[in-house]
This record gives C-alpha cells, sequence and structure tokens, in this order.
C-alpha cells in the first residue's frame, strides 16, 4: 500500500511540474510572439512530412513573416529561432548557457558525449584536453595530408576535364573530406576515394542521414516513435560498423604506444590498418589525463567520432560552394589563382606548407564570403534551462533555443547587398568598429566556438588551392538553379555541377 501511495505522489508530483514548466513557456512564448499553433500539436503540421527543401524554405518564410526571433511549437516543444545578432551575442557569449538543444540528442547514439554534446565539467575538461591538437606545429602535420589526398581528388577529376563532361563534384568533395579526417583524426587510412564502397564509408553516409532526418521529420524527433521505425534497425547496424572500427583502431593504436614505451617490436596488424607514425587527433587523446587518469577507450572514441562527424560534412559543405561561387565568378577565381600562383610557384604539385596557406590572404576572403551564405552548419542550438533575460525579453526555462547564421548572413540590416558575392566586404564591412561580430558566426562564437576553426580553413585553403592550379573551375550550361538543404549540415539540394577544364 505505502509503495503505491509512493509510485502515485510521484506521478502526481511530475504531472504538476510539467504542467508549470508548460503554463510557464506558454505564458512567456505568447510575449515573444511567432506562428499561430494548434492545441497538442502547435506548428506540427506546418513541418510533418516536409521534404528537407520545403522544411527550409517553412522557416525561411517564417523569419521573413514573424521578424527575426520568434516561437515555434513541435507538439510540447517550444523552439525559439533567433536571427537577431544581439540576442545571438547574449546566448552564445555567455557561459550560462553551454547545454546544447534536444537536437543534439539525434547525435549522440554515434557520438556519445564528446566535445560536440557534452556539457559543463566534462566539456570543459575535455576542451582543454583538445585545444593544443590545433597548435600550429601539429597543424603542420595534417597538411600533409591535406596534399596528398587532394593530389588523388585530382586523379578522380581528370577524366572528367579530358572528356568535358558536367558532373556533380559534391560526392566527390565528400569522400575526399572523409580521407583527411579519417588519417588526420585517427591516423588510419580508409582509402574511401578509391574505396568508396566500403563498409566504413557507407556507414559513414548512412549515419548522417538518419540524423538529418530526424532533424526535419517531426515524427522521428520522438524516441518512442523512432524506435519502432526501420530507421532504428538501421542505425543501430550502422553503429556497430563504425564503433566496431573506431574501437580497433584505438585499442591497436594503444597498444602500439605501449610497446614503443617499452622499447618493443610493433603490434602486429599495424600495416593492415595504416597506422601512421606521425602524431594523430587519436594519439593526442591516448596520452591525455584528466583528474590524474587517462581517458577511457569510451571517453577517446566519443572524441574521435565527434571529430569525424564535424570535420567531414562541414568541410564537404564549404568546399562546394565555394567551387560553384568560383565557378559562377571567373574573375575571382582569376585573382584567386594569380595569389596561389605567387605563393607556391608556377609547378602544379610542388609541396605546400602551412606558412604558404596562411599567406593566401584573398582566398581566406572568399572563403569568409562563401561560409557567410553558405554557413556549414545553418544553425545552433542551445537548452535554456532557466527563465532568462536576454536583450530585454524573458526566455523561458525548457526551451531550445536555436540560432541561425545562414538568415543572419543573408539580411540586408548586417550586409549591404547581402546576395552580392563580394569578398572584398570583409577588408572593411566586417572590422568597422560599431559593427556587431555577432551577425557573422559560421564558426559559432563565444566560449562553444568551433575548435578546428583553424584546421578548417587549412583544409579549405589546401583543396581549393590544388584544384585552381590544376583545373579552371566552370558553371554548367544553362547554369545551375541555386537551392540548398537547412539541416544539421548546410547541402546543395541536387549537388553542384560543375565543368572543368585544364589550366595553360
Amino acid at each position: 500500500m505505502f509503495l503505491l501511495v509512493a509510485v502515485l505522489l510521484v506521478v502526481i508530483g511530475l504531472t504538476v511540474l510539467g504542467y508549470l514548466k508548460f503554463a510557464n513557456q506558454l505564458y512567456y512564448g505568447a510575449k515573444i510572439g511567432g506562428p499561430k499553433g494548434y492545441p497538442l500539436v502547435g506548428n506540427a503540421f506546418t513541418f510533418i512530412n516536409k521534404s528537407p527543401p520545403d522544411f527550409f524554405l517553412t522557416i525561411e518564410r517564417t523569419v521573413r513573416e514573424a521578424g527575426k526571433c520568434f516561437r515555434l511549437w513541435l507538439g510540447p516543444d517550444l523552439l525559439i529561432i533567433v536571427t537577431d545578432a544581439k540576442v545571438a551575442e547574449g546566448v552564445l557569449s555567455s557561459p550560462k548557457f553551454i547545454e546544447k538543444s534536444d537536437e543534439y540528442n539525434f547525435i549522440r547514439p554515434w557520438l556519445g558525449d564528446g566535445l560536440l554534446t557534452s556539457s559543463y565539467r566534462k566539456w570543459h575538461f575535455h576542451r582543454k584536453i583538445i585545444t593544443p591538437t590545433f597548435h600550429f606545429k601539429i597543424l603542420e602535420q595534417f597538411v600533409e595530408i591535406f596534399d596528398s589526398q587532394s593530389n588523388i581528388l585530382i586523379e578522380k577529376l581528370t577524366p572528367f576535364m579530358k572528356s568535358g563532361e558536367t558532373f556533380d563534384v559534391f560526392p566527390l568533395i565528400t569522400l575526399c573530406a572523409l580521407d583527411v579526417i579519417c588519417e588526420s583524426a585517427m591516423g588510419t587510412k580508409v582509402n574511401a576515394q578509391i574505396h568508396s564502397d566500403s563498409e566504413y564509408v557507407q556507414a559513414v553516409k548512412e549515419i548522417t542521414q538518419i540524423i538529418h532526418i530526424r532533424t526535419y521529420d517531426v515524427l522521428a524527433r520522438y524516441d518512442f516513435l523512432f524506435n519502432l521505425s526501420s530507421y532504428k534497425k538501421q542505425q543501430d547496424k550502422t553503429l556497430k560498423i563504425l564503433h566496431g572500427y573506431t574501437d580497433s583502431v584505438i585499442r591497436s593504436r594503444r597498444l602500439e604506444l605501449t610497446s614503443a614505451n617499452g622499447k618493443t617490436a610493433s603490434v602486429d596488424g599495424n600495416s593492415e590498418l595504416g597506422i601512421r607514425r606521425k602524431i594523430a587527433f587519436l594519439d593526442m587523446l591516448l596520452q591525455a589525463t584528466v583528474d590524474g587518469r587517462p581517458l577511457t577507450d569510451l571517453e577517446i572514441r566519443e572524441e574521435v567520432d565527434t571529430f569525424m562527424f564535424e570535420g567531414h560534412d562541414t568541410t564537404t559543405s564549404a568546399i562546394s560552394f565555394l567551387l560553384y561561387r568560383l565557378a559562377k565568378h571567373p574573375e575571382i577565381q582569376q585573382k584567386v589563382y594569380d595569389e596561389v600562383k605567387s605563393v607556391i610557384g608556377e609547378g602544379t604539385n610542388g609541396p605546400v606548407t602551412l606558412s604558404m596557406l596562411n599567406e593566401m590572404n584573398y582566398l581566406e576572403l572568399v572563403i569568409k564570403e562563401t561560409l557567410r551564405l553558405y554557413p556549414s552548419v545553418p544553425f545552433f542550438g542551445r537548452k535554456i534551462l532557466e527563465n532568462s533575460e536576454i536583450e530585454g525579453k524573458i526566455y523561458p526555462a525548457g526551451t531550445n533555443l536555436i540560432v541561425m547564421p545562414i538568415f543572419m548572413g543573408r539580411d540586408p540590416e548586417y550586409f549591404e547587398n547581402p546576395l552580392e558575392f563580394r569578398p572584398e566586404r570583409f577588408e572593411t564591412e566586417i572590422s568597422a568598429e560599431k559593427v556587431n561580430p555577432y551577425r557573422y558566426i559560421p564558426f559559432s562564437a563565444g566560449p562553444r566556438n568551433c575548435i578546428g576553426q583553424k584546421f578548417a580553413m587549412a583544409e579549405l585553403k589546401s583543396v581549393a588551392s590544388k584544384v585552381l592550379r590544376h583545373f579552371e573551375v566552370l558553371p554548367p550550361v544553362g547554369g545551375q538553379e541555386e537551392s540548398f538543404i537547412g539541416e544539421m549540415i548546410l547541402r546543395p539540394t541536387y549537388g553542384i555541377s560543375l565543368k572543368l577544364k585544364k589550366r595553360i
């Protein structure tokens, strides 16, 4: 009897707390304003069964109609969309708002509590451990990987140049980026550009597709419904492959380091896994400690997989849209090529160093302008844990607050003629004293900004300069309609169609 009463009291207590939380959100959400919702479902019918492009266009239309900051209800979940630079600054710059929004739960089955998804003490300690990985001496070794994998990309692109046909460059860049990040993160080669049908390559593709589906399919957002779907079985199968591969590399590398410390022979099987002798991201983690103890294999796997996720699709998106814009603007492409040639020299295959990449200042402006229009991560999410005042408005506890840099980068209030592709604006407009720097945040900002910004910029410069040393990038005959999908990563809806011409 006592147990029954206790259970009833707990249920009643949770129900009351849930009601109070919902009432609090309802009250303050009404003050923020947004499109009309309906009982129980809120705005869910606006987005249910929407394809990714339609979902993105719906958000874009609502931004125009409802303003820079508005609320949406997806069933009982309150989302507040933010495209206001001042509000974005209030959220991203504060150590108070460290917790990621519920959307990041879709990534946790793969990444666990890695740097992207963890919070507070674990996030702080792991961020401190990982930061030295991006020291310039380590980045210099990564540049060698960028260069060697870019050479393979050139081999894959050459047949399209010879035939003169139009082709989609996006899947080729995807495989190149995957090769780069595998070798940089784990010190192991998967040869994705050569063996694009490998089990691991396909598993990466499948898990990212599942994550993307859960961001726009309202029904798939909820674990109960997701677990009943075919996606759950597909996810379990895919994660077994991904985690199994990472675990095997961690075990092998840990044994190799142990053998090296004991001055014994190398471990059998290293050649099969393609273990590099140079320092990889994994090596830094294997030698790191937290509170005097080494990281567990699970903690290491979480960070390696996080590095894989964040450094794979994001660079694919950025490089692809960069080549798309260079093809559309031949005068800008020529200026970039002239700069690359002046820094590296006349040859097409000479070695490239980090210092050379750092000298490519105009190319950096072009990359920044590309990311303004096509930020690889089109939104960042934060969880508001308690009622918080930001720029004069109360944001209720439990809110998922979504900052969307893609709309901020295209806002005429923030950028003059925002749809015009003008890299030179970053020499003047961005540096103006009165400008809020939070209007341009392709790498996020504040305490949780992207730790791999320098890595990403170096990779983008390396791959783009390598392509331009060999080819002139041309648009397809008749041009290409601009359309993209705004999910966890910004993607072109119909790929990136290009033609290539040999440099003379």
